[in-house]
């Protein structure tokens, strides 16, 4: 059983802003991975938003961006751990009991940040063909689709920067919408409007993904009409949300019915000592800049519970 000041769950923007904090105060924190460092902006194309990160010919990618912000949090005295939490337990206050899966730990104080995951259509052939023509992240997987064809389903910023990216290797994407009209930022909108590789399909949705062995076709339906069709494809690609990665806290801290850990405006969970911030506690917003913001207030709302205790 290791002993930390203070452990921070989850190595997106929001973990590695509370570990740059932390750190800075002096509290030697440990940020305990999980199973994608960086988090979901780790897999991003490309970043555009986030202020004072920023190149107009090759914008940098969120892999960069990630590696940047751990340098900085490691420079001064964060230490990550390439793991995963599997249990935890605050019930009995501080110091709180979290397991991974190679260790277990007692923490004086939590901040957890453990994020999203992208939510999955949930039809036939999906998980099937899950890395053999199904993916969830176009940034991964695109160079494997060079002259091919292939389906973005969903119609937010995800499903519009991720199509627009496929675009550098695909022949051609079809975006299929179940709405008549798309969700994303008008910029992005503008752009996959403009693209000659996009072709939009309207009101409709997926039914199946077949193929042997392979990704060969998808069924479609028309959600007004009820007419399928059957289109031959190379991939799918899918983008239909996210849910937040918070079932290792069932029981543990107060969520809504949708698993997002509820905090107030200082970051605090319903127990005393345990703070969040990103998507593990933000459906509204999940930006970059977001996230950062509040995995820095989190930071600090922990170095003061932590100060007031001394």
């Amino acid at each position: 059983m290791e002993k930390e000041k203070v452990v921070i769950i989850g190595s997106g923007p929001a973990g590695l802003t509370a570990a740059l904090y932390t750190a800075r105060a002096q509290l030697n924190p440990l940020v305990i991975a999980g199973s994608q460092l960086g988090g979901q902006v780790a897999l991003t194309s490309e970043i555009e938003n986030y202020p004072g990160f920023f190149r107009e010919e090759h914008p940098p990618t969120g892999a960069e961006l990630v590696e940047v912000m751990q340098k900085q949090a490691e420079h001064f005295g964060a230490r990550l751990e390439y793991d995963e939490v599997t249990a935890v337990d605050f019930s009995k206050g501080s110091p709180f009991y979290i397991k991974t899966y190679g260790k277990e730990y007692m923490a004086d104080a939590v901040i957890v940040t453990a994020g999203a995951s992208p939510r999955r259509l949930g039809i036939p052939g999906e998980e099937e063909f899950i890395g053999r023509g199904v993916s969830y992240c176009g940034t991964c997987d695109g160079f494997f689709f060079r002259g091919k064809d292939v389906i973005v389903v969903g119609g937010g910023d995800s499903a519009l920067e991720e199509g627009i990216f496929l675009t550098k290797f695909a022949t051609t994407v079809t975006v299929v919408h179940r709405r008549s009209e798309l969700r994303g930022g008008p910029a992005l909108q503008k752009r996959a409007f403009a693209n000659e590789k996009i072709n939009f399909v309207w009101n409709t949705v997926l039914d199946e993904i077949k193929g042997n062995g392979t990704v060969q076709s998808a069924t479609l339906r028309n959600v007004e009409t009820g007419a399928t069709q059957d289109q031959p494809i190379d991939g799918v690609f899918v983008f239909v949300g996210h849910y937040p990665n918070s079932k290792f806290l069932e029981g543990q801290l107060e969520m809504d019915e949708h698993g997002y850990v509820i905090t107030d405006e200082l970051m605090r969970t319903s127990v005393p000592g345990v703070f969040a911030a990103g998507e593990i506690q933000d459906a509204i917003y999940r930006q970059v800049g977001t996230s950062v913001g509040q995995g820095v207030a989190a930071a600090m709302q922990t170095e003061k519970w932590l100060s007031e205790r001394e």
